[in-house]
């Protein structure tokens, strides 16, 4: 379905980045990845796959760098197509703890990155007349957890960037759209858990328990997999006037 488009998926070294690009791959689009850690392995993966795969290792806290890495995928495939804007760190502490350097980094990396990201694809999305741009929210882009202000802050602020992207192209065949997963077994979401069993003196099975339990009725994560099948459903045709939806993912989180 998607062969002759070139997909860039920030944060897709791993985790829901990584579930989302090959998804992408397995309908034929070339894909630009980016993230922090090793990524040859992952490369190889989607490769084998049969499309074209290049990497970019921007810091998506510096617009330089999110700039080179678009003039990157530029000359590599001729711009892109997909957009994913993925990349995203977590802290968690009460606002009067929380440290501002923390809270500049958030915001960067998980909502300015996108606007970045967006403002130099839009054009050649809009010069094609065809183009996706898929936000990776969070329920929490749809209500609120203490102690994580600035991730909190960030995932509205990135529910409401996707809204205003798709006002302003809605007339084009150029769509914006949020996905809000709850829980996700990923490296950040792992290392909550860890902290939490060690934090309480309990298993990690218990607190992977606890965790599910005080959000998600389902008590199931959500799959990086799952993630990308709704990524490829929104470049679908079915989803050419799906536009500004924040689409929760979330085992019921966002129901209560």
């Amino acid at each position: 379905m998607l062969k002759g488009k070139t997909a860039l998926v920030t944060g897709s070294t791993s985790g829901i980045g990584l579930g989302i690009a090959i998804e992408l791959a397995k309908q034929g689009a070339n894909i630009v990845m980016n993230g922090f850690g090793d990524h040859e392995g992952p490369k190889k993966e989607i490769e084998a796959l049969g499309v074209k795969v290049e990497y970019h290792g921007a810091d998506m806290s510096k617009p330089a760098e999110i700039e080179a890495m678009m003039k990157f995928a530029a000359e590599k495939f001729g711009g892109v197509d997909i957009l994913v804007n993925n990349a995203g760190i977590q802290y968690v502490a009460p606002i009067q703890d929380f440290p501002p350097e923390r809270w500049d980094a958030i915001i960067a990396i998980n909502l300015s990155s996108a606007f970045h990201t967006s403002r130099l694809a839009i054009p050649h999305m809009k010069q094609k007349n065809w183009g996706r741009i898929i936000n990776i929210a969070s329920a929490h882009g749809l209500v609120a957890s203490k102690e994580k202000s600035a991730y909190v802050a960030a995932k509205h602020g990135i529910v409401g960037l996707t809204k205003v992207a798709a006002l302003e192209l809605a007339t084009s065949g150029v769509t914006a759209n949020a996905i809000c997963p709850g829980w996700v077994l990923t490296p950040l979401v792992q290392k909550q858990i860890d902290d939490r069993a060690a934090k309480e003196g309990i298993t990690v099975d218990q607190a992977t328990r606890e965790l599910l339990g005080e959000k998600e009725p389902s008590l199931q994560f959500t799959t990086p997999e799952q993630l990308g099948g709704l990524a490829v459903f929104f470049c679908s045709p079915a989803a050419d006037n799906v536009r500004g939806q924040a689409w929760a993912h979330d085992g019921g989180w966002t129901a209560q």
